[in-house]
């Protein structure tokens, strides 16, 4: 999904690129352009447009198919000219003092964007140490053959100069990584590095097989064919460095820290970010064991979610959230939840092999696509796993529909039809990582609250047991980067105390280690229900539920501080629980 770019989200820090777009100059001209409070408007859609040219995946991503085909200059010098470019914007978008009201929102918008990048980019050093940001960053091609935007024979040109671009690319990740690298690092980076190997010379090119045209046909496998060998000889170098391999993944506490003010505008000392998720793990534990105590009395806590899941979905996983789609949107328009703007619609397809992280995700087209639909991911389980692990890892029915409320309605696939009409053209396009998972994972409990499922026990316990996931991936990214807890540890708690199945536990236990970010998703949910309980306490109640989802989604995706001094005109931007 598009945050900031999103799922890696949080690694997801722009580079430089081939086309010179990051040099010195032009970044000392977009400062400059900073003086006047009118020339806002301006210095915002030059920087957009710099910020397109230092990253096309990302433009390409948002429907600007003037970039078609390009990569991100990944080189030492790529690298330096995107965080020059980042420097620059902040430095120009300070120098608007004189802003009010919607401008000086975005300013400040403008400037929390860039400073989380740079995070990333510099401070994080994520180029240099983790693989998962090139994986997020650019080498995902499936917008030609996903989205429809052009004929095949266009988008068979864009994919062609695309692959022929991944060798290069390849070489600069190769010279930017550097050993000895963590265990969970390398796994993740084969695992992806293959994925898009077999995807380059298979999927990619088979996608194009009804264009007639030989040389088209000729030019693109020949591409698909060296950029899959650059990303076979990326997985044979990671290869070689597993018995080198650390387990030195930690951030420490300090830069945690900074990472949640840079992105996120979340200044809050560690030991009370760590006792409100641990109030939340509380407060879903002890709704689970009461309901678990009435569906299945006697029997444990895994072996009530085991019963659980032990419904699977009727013609598998992608038949059934099909299904789910318009009976969700059904509930949503009845219950008068949330406006539900445009008719685009959401389809359910498998997801690729190169990008099977995460048991489901959405594509969702950018603002600059028309008539384009959200593609909603499934990802089927590993098949190095054991049988027992397979079946387990295949959701039930009811903890799929939760998945579906996340990934689609009311969740991001709405979030994005929202976004997408921002009238600020800087919503529209950066949509931040705890706006985004925040807000779909604040919809699964609003859902429930709403009465979706009302009286059925086992839709209430699916609900519970995705709170609890993401309960423990809060209280893990902390443990993992600022604590000293260990991936078999984090494993162990995603097992214990949050009843997640031994694959999903390992699965999430390993993402903590290179997502450090992935407590957004509780972090984004908390601050979100306290602000529609603040504001709503004076807009009336109950009823407000649908105005303030309205106003809270118009905003596009920035930090939940800047919404929250929006909505509650206060005078500072704070997070609160």
């Amino acid at each position: 999904m598009r945050v900031g770019l999103l799922a890696g989200a949080a690694l997801l820090a722009l580079a430089g690129c081939t086309t010179g777009g990051g040099n010195s100059s032009d970044n000392a001209t977009v400062a400059q352009q900073a003086p006047a409070a009118t020339d806002w408007a301006r210095f915002r859609d030059a920087a957009i447009e710099k910020w397109f040219a230092v990253d096309p995946s990302f433009a390409v991503y948002q429907g600007r198919h003037d970039f078609d085909g390009k990569l991100a200059d990944w080189s030492a010098a790529g690298l330096k000219a995107r965080g020059d470019f980042l420097r620059a914007t902040i430095q120009g978008a300070r120098g608007f003092t004189g802003l009010t009201g919607d401008d000086a929102f975005e300013r400040d918008y403008v400037i929390q964007v860039a400073e989380g990048q740079l995070f990333w980019l510099e401070d994080a050093d994520q180029p240099h140490r983790n693989p998962a940001w090139y994986v997020g960053g650019g080498l995902d091609p499936n917008t030609y053959v996903s989205r429809n935007y052009a004929a095949p024979e266009v988008r068979i040109k864009a994919m062609t100069a695309f692959l022929q671009n991944v060798p290069t690319a390849a070489r600069n990740i190769r010279a930017n990584l550097k050993a000895p690298m963590p265990a969970s690092f390398i796994a993740y980076g084969r695992a992806a590095f293959a994925g898009f190997a077999d995807y380059y010379g298979g999927d990619a090119v088979r996608a194009f097989a009804a264009v007639k045209d030989p040389a088209l046909q000729q030019a693109l496998k020949s591409a698909g064919t060296e950029a899959s060998k650059a990303m076979r000889e990326l997985d044979a170098w990671l290869a070689t460095l597993e018995g080198s391999a650390t387990q030195d993944y930690a951030m420490g506490g300090d830069r945690f820290s900074r990472m949640l003010k840079a992105t996120e505008a979340v200044d809050i000392p560690l030991d009370q970010l760590e006792a409100i998720g641990k109030a939340d793990l509380k407060r879903n534990r002890d709704a689970l064991i009461a309901e678990c105590a009435k569906y299945a009395p006697g029997a444990d806590i895994p072996a009530c979610v085991a019963k659980m899941n032990a419904e699977k979905p009727q013609g598998g996983p992608v038949a059934a959230a099909t299904r789910q789609i318009p009976e969700l949107r059904d509930f949503v328009v009845k219950h008068d939840l949330v406006t539900i703007p445009g008719t685009e619609q959401a389809l359910v397809r498998e997801s690729p092999p190169y990008n099977r992280q995460n048991s489901a995700y959405i594509d969702p087209p950018g603002p600059f696509e028309k008539g384009i639909p959200s593609i909603y991911y499934i990802s089927p389980p590993d098949p190095k796993w054991s049988a027992a692990e397979q079946a387990a890892y295949i959701p039930g029915e009811d903890d799929l529909l939760f998945t579906t409320v996340h990934e689609v309605m009311p969740g991001h696939f709405l979030q994005f039809l929202h976004a997408n009409r921002s009238k600020s053209l800087f919503g529209r396009l950066f949509v931040g990582y705890a706006f985004a998972e925040g807000w779909a994972h604040y919809s699964e409990e609003m859902m429930w609250e709403a009465g979706l499922g009302e009286g059925d026990r086992a839709v209430h316990i699916g609900q519970l047991s995705n709170a609890l996931l993401r309960n423990c991936r809060f209280l893990s990214a902390i443990g993992l980067h600022a604590q000293g807890m260990t991936q078999a540890q984090s494993e162990t708690m995603f097992r214990e105390q949050c009843y997640q199945d031994a694959g999903n536990a390992r699965q999430q236990a390993a993402r903590g280690t290179y997502d450090p970010a992935y407590l957004n998703y509780t972090l984004g949910k908390l601050m979100i229900r306290r602000l529609r309980q603040d504001w709503t306490a004076t807009h009336g109640g109950r009823q407000a539920w649908k105005a303030f989802h309205d106003q809270f989604l118009g905003y596009g995706g920035p930090p939940i501080p800047l919404v929250r001094r929006a909505m509650m005109g206060e005078e500072t931007a704070r997070a609160v629980f």
